[in-house]
This record gives structure tokens, sequence and C-alpha cells, in this order.
């Protein structure tokens, strides 16, 4: 029998076990405070802003968050960015993406204080993680090694690869699986839109970690008997349904999961653990930044 991989029980597991350190925390006069800042009329944007703060209330953390008027100046966002760094009271920045076309992307990665960028995406960041020394993870790649972790797959070893090649997941997820460290140690092949074979990369593979952002790539006939599978793809596709779509991911679920060993759905699969390592950051930079000891698993 494939095993699923409950995405929202791992995570659940993960805000439970942020208690002990958010208590310790406000033993210590210590709010964490997690800025969301939102420049953006995408309805989907909005959605995930208003989970992010929403699981903030639910754990013990206070949510701040601003709204900026998609037609004002890029000025404002990096001043919006400015004010936050200097204010004691936000441990967390994060800018949801994708902003408007004024604003460069890169200067407002650049422009969050590395100590308070818990989405791990400033350069000093990303150099810090591919030394060895993260800082913080990045939440998604991080989030599925906390789910491998508590599945029981071994990565030491393991045949992995990487399907997407994204700073913000495929990239860092490669360099994550690489590293010689718990939950690393694995040999990793990135493929990626000009990969020649992708099935025959994904038929060796013990882990597939599918991020490219194209509806159902991966099935069940590129699959290894056995491999675990991990879908980080939501996608939009029209069906017939109430709504006219229906959300799919990267792999074709029917069909890998008769090959499987174990799956992520999609959604309840890497979704909620995206979020539950948000929160998990915001703790680790409100210990750093006041100098109160936690202890974060």
């Amino acid at each position: 029998m494939t095993e699923v991989i409950d995405g929202n029980a791992v995570a659940q597991t993960i805000r439970d076990s942020l208690g002990g350190a958010i208590d310790t925390l406000d033993d210590a006069g210590v709010t964490p405070g997690l800025a969301t800042v939102l420049m953006s009329d995408d309805p989907a944007s909005e959605t995930y802003v208003s989970m992010k703060q929403r699981d903030c209330e639910e754990v013990g953390i206070n949510g701040i968050h601003v709204e900026l008027d998609t037609h004002a100046p890029a000025q404002e966002l990096y001043d919006t960015i400015d004010d936050l760094n200097a204010d004691p009271d936000v441990n967390g920045i994060l800018v949801q993406m994708p902003v408007v076309d004024q604003v460069d992307t890169r200067r407002v990665l650049r422009s969050v204080a590395p100590e308070k960028d818990v989405d791990g995406f400033h350069p000093e960041n990303v150099g810090r993680m591919v030394a060895g020394n993260a800082r913080f993870k990045p939440c998604t790649p991080h989030g599925i090694q906390k789910l491998l972790e508590h599945s029981g797959v071994e990565t030491e070893g393991a045949e992995a690869v990487v399907v997407g090649r994204s700073d913000i997941v495929g990239k860092p997820m490669a360099n994550l699986l690489i590293q010689k460290a718990p939950l690393g140690n694995a040999t990793t092949t990135v493929c990626h839109s000009r990969t020649k074979d992708l099935a025959a990369h994904t038929r060796n593979a013990d882990i597939v970690i599918a991020a490219a952002g194209v509806p159902e790539l991966v099935d069940g006939s590129m699959l290894k008997e056995g491999a675990t599978v991990i879908d980080v793809g939501v996608n939009r596709v029209d069906a017939d349904t109430e709504k006219g779509y229906e959300l799919v991911g990267d792999v074709e679920y029917e069909s890998a999961k008769e090959v499987a060993g174990k799956i992520t759905p999609v959604p309840g699969g890497v979704g909620p653990m995206t979020r539950a390592m948000l929160l998990w950051n915001t703790v680790k930079a409100a210990s750093e930044q006041t100098g109160v000891a936690v202890d974060l698993d």
C-alpha cells in the first residue's frame, strides 16, 4: 500500500512544537513578530497572506500586515521595508511575491535585513545556506526535509531527482539534499525544461521532488517502484466543477500512487509545511535577535 504523506498533520506537529519556544520567549518579555507586506492585486497572494496571518494568531506570533496600493511608486515599498527593518517588534519580514511590475524584485530581496529574512532569499542568506551554515532555510525546501524526516525517508545515500530549478524551491532543495548534514547526503540530479529525457532520470530515483510548475508533468510510468514522490506543484486547470477548475500538482497523482511507496497529495502535502516553516523561522529569528535561547527541533 502506498503511504500518502499528510502534510497537514506534519505541519500541525511543527506548529505544536513551537509552543515551548514561544513560551520561553514570552517569559523573557518577547513576542515574536512577523510582518507580511502585500503589493499585489493577485487574489491568490491575498489568500496566502491571510492564511499566514491566521497561522501567526494560532501559535502566538504577533502578525503585522502592511498592504500597499498597487499603483504606488516602487519607492513606497522600499521605504516600508526600511521601516520594518528598523522596528524592534518585527523579527521577520515576508514580502509576498509576485509584486507589481514597477517594483524591482531583486532589490526587494536585497532590501530585507538578512537577520529578518525569514524567507531565506537574501543573497547573504543564500550564501550561508550553500556554505552549510544556514541562518534560515527557505521555507518550502525546509518543509520538504521535515516531511521526509517525519515519514521515515532516508536521504543518506539515496538517489534524488529535483525537477525544477527555481530560486525558491529547486536550487535550494538540491543544495540541501547534497549537504553533508542530517537530511542530506543524497546523490542529487537537477532536471529542468531543457532536460532531454526526464523519465530516464526519474526512473532511477529513490526520491523525486517535482517543482517545475507544469501540471502533471511526472506520471507513474516515469517512477521507480517504491519511490518517494514529493509534489510541490499547485496548478489550476480547467475542469467540470462548480468553480470551473481544479488544483493539480506537477505529478499525475493517480498513476503515480500506483507505483510510489510514499507520495504527497495536492492540496494537503507541501503547502501546509511551507507555512509551518515560516513560523519556525520567525521564532528562530526572534530568539537570535533578542539573545533568548529556545529549543527548536
